[in-house]
């Protein structure tokens, strides 16, 4: 989720554009993250309803004695590595437009296990719950970083290692076969909620006025985490 700011000829900051260019920036990031997210529902929909998915679930979570879903959690990692790197590219508007086609994919595929659990045993309403509830929360943080204007840049470092700690724990867990519980769940949550105050005031303050696909991957990306987490949350509670 993180970029390098890097000069190129004819463009600068969002935070130095005009208000025109600067709004237009915002524009085109904001309608990319929706046309990701309605990607992303729709190939989700497909990948559920394929006669396959229950099978592909069953391989992805239990394959490998086990240790199959370790090893989808470190393609995931370098399938996000290359998708931003393309999507940061200076040289070709179609390499940044097929990084954030990769992520969005990658993002279908590592959701099918918990999408499908959700499905057939979470309850009718569970997943729409999640949904509304990330799409509230994204709103209201989103609104918050627009309105005071303040750069959250600062959370940058916290995060990292905190998103190191958490991958630790994560593999850990699936090393020892111990539950991660509800209130690391509540922790990503959080911690999730910090990365959309992050990449929103970078769009505000340090993305180049033609990094829009990046931006609104690294969006993407903050969304998607969240609602991951939410709606584990959620299922929790059944």
């Amino acid at each position: 989720m993180n970029y390098e700011n890097l000069d190129h000829a004819g463009y600068g900051s969002a935070a130095n554009a005009t208000s025109e260019e600067r709004g237009a920036f915002i524009q085109r990031t904001y309608l990319h993250l929706l046309v990701a997210v309605i990607a992303f529902l729709s190939l989700e929909t497909i990948l559920l309803q394929t006669p396959m998915a229950a099978g592909l679930v069953a391989f992805m979570l239990t394959a490998a004695g086990g240790m199959s879903w370790l090893i989808v959690l470190a393609a995931f990692i370098g399938i996000s590595w290359l998708a931003n790197r393309w999507a940061e590219s200076d040289t070709s508007p179609a390499m940044q437009y097929a990084g954030l086609g990769l992520y969005v994919v990658a993002e279908a595929i590592i959701f099918l296990p918990l999408m499908f659990i959700a499905t057939q045993y979470g309850g009718a309403n569970v997943i729409p719950a999640a949904g509304f509830t990330t799409a509230g929360a994204f709103v209201a943080l989103t609104a918050l970083v627009f309105i005071t204007r303040k750069n959250f840049s600062f959370l940058g470092p916290f995060l990292g290692v905190a998103g190191i700690g958490a991958i630790a724990f994560i593999i850990c867990s699936m090393l020892f076969g111990f539950e991660l519980g509800t209130l690391f769940t509540i922790l990503m949550v959080v911690f999730a909620c910090g990365y959309i105050l992050y990449d929103t005031s970078r769009v505000l303050h340090e993305y180049r006025t033609d990094q829009h696909v990046a931006a609104s991957l690294a969006l993407f990306a903050s969304v998607m985490l969240l609602f991951w987490y939410v709606l584990r949350l959620f299922m929790s509670r059944d």
